[in-house]
């Protein structure tokens, strides 16, 4: 990874994004939203913003300012981008969750907070996407996993757009015909572009590129990844164009959303062949943690295709929405985002505190870190919370879910433990030759260390 630095925000918003997570397990544990409330409930929407937002989206903004600079091997295009960048997305969060709260009558309803969220998280995007756009566009042609990223972006920018729109339509700031229809009926196409694009395609893409580093396996750039972007762009573009096309005409969106989960399902199947060649061809026999639980993940997304099926067979596919949905989020998306934070934290620490001392003294290795065999039950007691959760999802069993949601918060607080350990070198095993030798990096803030 010659020529690129280690990100200095980028541990600032790894902490933003594990923080949300959090408040969003807390809440589910005190029956706030779904499924204590309906799926459109305002409630709701305040617990699906702060894990969409606040911890994913933050999650993989903070990691692609690291790692975008890696896959194209450049310098990240500003580095001071990203603080004013996170402030907005935080202040923008905040007054979406506020305005949220004056749908359901907690907080005095005029004047709508809406609008104003719309305006202050879209500024934060858009410096997200200047900044990475910069980094990728004097890179072209682009390697696959950054054309992952790169596609993963512009769905972020379509959530972005339909995500305003919703807000000016909910905030009473606009009587436009087109943005009424939209507002009313695209919520489908909004989720799809957000889980199914930005975050999915570019967990995806930044997987391709993880998995064959960590586990020293060859990367992939033949045909088949190739067909998983091209099967998975032309889903997103199905659902957006043609979906928006029906909602504009008054037709109905089944015949684009049935088309855009058939090129969507085909994409991730061959996603998944890529995957298991990786872990098939990987040098590196005994798999690490971070890798090892990235299985349960794969697991989680395969078991969330399968429930998604089952139930349309069955004819109750919206009775168990939120479970699939549930199982997608918290066992797919973050539990990847869990898995590979153990490593990256672990990774960028030890670059940041002893890449620029080898060979001038005695290192210790990016494992000698991390304690994988104390970190491991809080993973597998997270994977056991989400897939129990799912299961009592699809039983109806509300109160009963607040137990799993117990779970995962215990799990959650067990894994970010370690990662301040990681962070603070607490388990190195030479005092002498860990801590004492090289400055203790700042729990929040990197140094711009040259990779």
């Amino acid at each position: 990874m010659p020529g690129v630095t280690l990100s200095r925000w980028t541990m600032s918003y790894f902490f933003a994004a594990l923080s949300a997570l959090i408040a969003g397990e807390m809440l589910m544990l005190a029956g706030f939203g779904y499924p204590a409330a309906g799926l459109r409930a305002p409630e709701t929407l305040v617990l699906v913003h702060v894990i969409a937002i606040g911890w994913l989206s933050l999650l993989m903004c903070g990691a692609l300012f690291q790692f975008a600079p890696v896959l194209i091997a450049r310098r990240l295009y500003s580095d001071t981008l990203p603080l004013p960048a996170l402030l907005l997305l935080l202040a923008g969060l905040g007054l979406l969750l506020a305005g949220f709260l004056q749908l359901s009558g907690r907080l005095a309803d005029l004047p709508s907070l809406l609008p104003a969220a719309g305006v202050v998280l879209s500024a934060g995007f858009m410096l997200v996407l200047w900044n990475l756009g910069c980094t990728l566009w004097p890179a072209r042609p682009l390697p696959l996993p950054a054309r992952f990223v790169a596609t993963g972006l512009i769905s972020l920018a379509l959530t972005v757009a339909f995500g305003v729109i919703f807000a000016l339509v909910l905030g009473q700031q606009t009587s436009s015909d087109p943005m009424l229809a939209i507002a009313g009926a695209a919520l489908p196409l909004h989720v799809a572009a957000g889980i199914g694009g930005w975050l999915t395609l570019t967990a995806i893409g930044v997987s391709y590129r993880l998995l064959a580093m960590f586990m020293l396996a060859p990367e992939l750039d033949g045909t088949r990844p190739k067909l998983v972007l091209a099967l998975a762009g032309a889903a997103l573009a199905v659902v957006v164009t043609i979906g928006l096309g029906a909602i504009l005409n008054g037709a109905s969106l089944f015949i684009p959303l049935l088309a855009g989960s058939l090129l969507g399902l085909t994409s991730l199947a061959l996603y998944g062949a890529d995957i298991l060649h990786l872990y098939r061809a990987r040098k590196r026999r005994t798999i690490e943690l971070n890798s090892r639980m990235a299985i349960y993940a794969l697991a989680s997304l395969a078991a969330a295709i399968v429930l998604a099926i089952g139930l349309t067979i069955l004819g109750r596919l919206e009775d168990g929405i939120g479970a699939v949905v549930f199982v997608l989020v918290f066992g797919w998306l973050s539990g990847l985002g869990l898995a590979k934070l153990y490593k990256i934290v672990a990774f960028l620490t030890w670059l940041e505190c002893y890449g620029p001392v080898l060979g001038k003294m005695a290192a210790p290795r990016v494992q000698d870190l991390v304690v994988e065999t104390r970190a491991r039950k809080w993973f597998r007691l997270y994977f056991l919370a989400v897939w129990s959760g799912t299961a009592i999802l699809l039983t109806g069993q509300t109160t009963v879910f607040r137990i799993a949601a117990a779970l995962m918060l215990a799990a959650t607080i067990g894994i970010v433990s370690e990662l301040v350990r990681i962070r603070l070198l607490s388990d190195v095993a030479s005092r002498s030759a860990g801590p004492a030798a090289v400055p203790r990096p700042h729990l929040l803030l990197s140094r711009p260390t040259s990779i």
